[in-house]
């Protein structure tokens, strides 16, 4: 199939799209352009969302909440900003509380609230709001000199023993889902985007299926994987609701990302769009789910963004506009364009009916080689036979006038 395009390609050297186009006998209807619309076909259900999230609800997990208990610090790390400080506030005045609690039930047992003359087990602490503050004073290290500890109340030392290592254990444990929540992922993959709908059109006389990917941040990733499923679910009679994921094969799936870069999929027969038209194509219900792996060459996280497109998000027979420009001294990348596609001329039929036309077109050209070269193997043939009768009969006027001269 490659060497028949190729060759078709250098029979057609000179001509213009159009005309090829007009000589695969391509009816003027096939070039009008599909609406690509919902409105006409009521609102699907997405399987992904534009940002990647996916719509599900689970219900009845085995062990629903022991599981969120049980990774905590995930738990936490996905949870909201707001909730997040929520638990970062209580967890403190939780604690301050609880030993403040305790302290003040030593002091209490002690004695030091009703007999303030004996020596007590903490200074200045005569009350539950003294104890909350001697509890503050001590998890922040504040140290006012004004609330102390006796040497003589082996109990109160065990207990501020117990709440410094667990102050420092809450401070680790906050700080570190702070910076977590900072450096997630997710906030990374917000600085890469997929372009708002893919396009068909042709190259290198082949359908083919594109989207575009662009890093909006000028630090670069150290390397990135581009993949693409089309998703389907169906629904059977009996209720029961199954779906299946089938790969695309894509052109180059390793790329450099500086600057944007078109997918491709070409629409070969193993592509399962092979056999869709742009009316097919419309009534099939299924999610073109397209993801992209990289590596932040910053933090060295692994992160991945991705999204997905309807069918009516497939614009049929466009292509996106050029985005990067080369100056003098650098090259420059022209964001506004990244949306922004153009029509172009496509034939409005599945990629299976093109290339049986490209294969048609092939061989009637082949077919008219052929004749050329036979017509053109008898004329040389003909002009050969013609030479030689002309010089035999020139040879034979020159000898019989050599005869004639020699005669006395």
């Amino acid at each position: 199939m490659c060497i028949k395009r190729t060759f078709l390609g250098f029979l057609l050297t000179g001509t213009t799209e159009r005309a090829v186009l007009d000589r695969m006998s391509f009816q003027k209807s096939e070039y009008t352009s599909v609406l690509q619309s919902d409105k006409h076909k009521g609102k699907r259900q997405r399987y992904m969302q534009r940002d990647g999230s996916c719509d599900l609800r689970f219900s009845h997990v085995p062990g629903e909440w022991s599981l969120y208990i049980t990774d905590i610090f995930t738990t936490l790390v996905e949870i909201r900003w707001r909730v997040m400080l929520l638990t970062f506030t209580l967890s403190y005045i939780l604690s301050w509380l609880f030993f403040g609690l305790i302290y003040w039930v030593i002091a209490l047992i002690h004695g030091d609230v009703k007999d303030p003359s004996q020596e007590p087990c903490m200074y200045n602490v005569h009350s539950f709001t003294a104890a909350f503050l001697f509890s503050l004073e001590t998890q922040t290290t504040i140290g006012y000199g004004f609330r102390g500890m006796a040497e003589n109340c082996m109990v109160a030392i065990v207990v501020v023993t117990v709440h410094d290592v667990l102050s420092c254990l809450i401070d680790t444990f906050i700080i570190g889902i702070a910076v977590a929540k900072m450096a997630s992922a997710r906030k990374r993959a917000q600085t890469v985007g997929f372009s708002s709908c893919a396009v068909v059109n042709l190259r290198d006389n082949m359908m083919c299926l594109s989207w575009r990917v662009g890093d909006f941040r000028p630090n670069h990733m150290v390397e990135g994987t581009a993949r693409a499923q089309i998703v389907q679910h169906a629904k059977h009679q009996t209720g029961r609701v199954t779906v299946s994921y089938q790969d695309l094969d894509i052109q180059y799936s390793d790329i450099i990302l500086a600057t944007p870069v078109t997918i491709i999929h070409q629409i070969k027969p193993a592509s399962p769009l092979y056999s869709l038209s742009p009316q097919d194509l419309q009534n099939m219900n299924f999610e073109l789910v397209v993801s992209f792996t990289y590596t932040s060459d910053s933090t060295g996280i692994l992160h991945q963004t991705r999204t997905s497109y309807t069918p009516a998000e497939i614009r049929w027979g466009h292509r996106f506009q050029d985005m990067l420009r080369v100056k003098r001294k650098f090259y420059k990348v022209d964001y506004s364009l990244f949306h922004q596609i153009t029509r172009t001329l496509v034939p409005e039929i599945s990629a299976e009916e093109y290339d049986r036309k490209i294969e048609k077109l092939t061989d009637s050209s082949n077919h008219e080689l052929q004749n050329n070269e036979t017509q053109s193997v008898g004329a040389a043939v003909l002009n050969n036979q013609t030479t030689e009768a002309t010089g035999v009969t020139a040879t034979t006027e020159s000898t019989a006038n050599a005869g004639m001269v020699d005669q006395p």
